[in-house]
């Protein structure tokens, strides 16, 4: 789902798809069944988005809402989303219809301002499209804009606006925040000052959003990542001794056991 720009199955080491994407949105009533590719690993699928045309990477509602149909109906127990960075609507509407939500940030600056700038947006655009909270968009949408004539600098400015101008609100409003629970990923990590940036995130997402994000952990920096990607082979096959991997298989129990109460489970 990195629309325009999917280069997942080279670092699968899968030839160029026949089908992609852009064929389904081209084919009436086709299922998704149809787009599975093999990859060689057991119980493991790909839906690539290689090779699509220009104008997926703008897809439009009604395209967005028939592949997220589709994609609920696949007879799997996991389905794994990769998507793009960015903030674009389709991206974070994607984020948002998952049952589990993964933020990657790297250890650096630009990295963690792009992530907080993802999680802001993902956060008011699931407060706008919430039924409950209709009469109070406009107040939101005041919020999303940073020279808002009510000063609203942040979330909690919104939270204290919502309590004080419709208190029978600020009930449904603070339901949706606790809902709102992405988990946060630190890649690359070679200090221990790489490690905590994690828990300085989770702080700042709690003081600013009121939203209690979950650090599920950090990926040590492995040089032999970008061998794997090279040789074209998947890490964890080409080097399972790493320590990286012991990360990995780390998260993935976590999250399995964690969050193994849906169908479809949708990360």
């Amino acid at each position: 789902m990195d629309l325009g720009g999917a280069n997942l199955h080279t670092t699968l080491g899968v030839e160029l798809p026949k089908q992609t994407l852009s064929d389904f949105f081209n084919q009436s009533d086709s299922s998704l069944e149809n787009f599975l590719i093999p990859t060689g690993i057991p119980y493991l699928q790909l839906i690539s988005g290689a090779q699509d045309s220009v104008s997926i990477a703008n897809i439009q509602f009604d395209q967005k809402v028939q592949l997220l149909q589709k994609i609920r109906e696949l007879n799997t127990d996991y389905i794994v989303i990769d998507l793009g960075a960015g903030t674009g609507f389709n991206t974070i509407d994607f984020f948002l219809y998952a049952d589990i939500g993964l933020v990657t940030v790297l250890p650096e600056p630009t990295s963690i301002e792009n992530a907080y700038r993802f999680i802001k947006s993902a956060y008011y655009r699931r407060l706008l499209h919430s039924k409950n909270l209709k009469d109070i968009r406009p107040l939101i949408h005041s919020a999303m804009d940073s020279r808002n004539a009510m000063n609203l600098k942040s979330p909690s400015d919104l939270f204290r606006e919502v309590n004080r101008a419709h208190p029978e609100l600020g009930t449904a409003l603070k339901r949706e925040i606790e809902l709102f629970r992405p988990k946060l990923v630190v890649n690359q990590a070679r200090t221990q000052s790489d490690v905590d940036i994690g828990m300085s995130i989770k702080t700042i997402c709690k003081k600013y959003f009121g939203i209690d994000m979950e650090y599920i952990g950090f990926l040590d920096y492995d040089s032999a990542v970008w061998q794997a990607v090279r040789r074209k082979r998947p890490f964890m096959l080409e080097f399972p001794n790493s320590k990286l991997v012991s990360n990995i298989e780390r998260m993935v129990t976590y999250l399995t056991k964690r969050c193994g109460n849906y169908k479809n489970e949708l990360i």
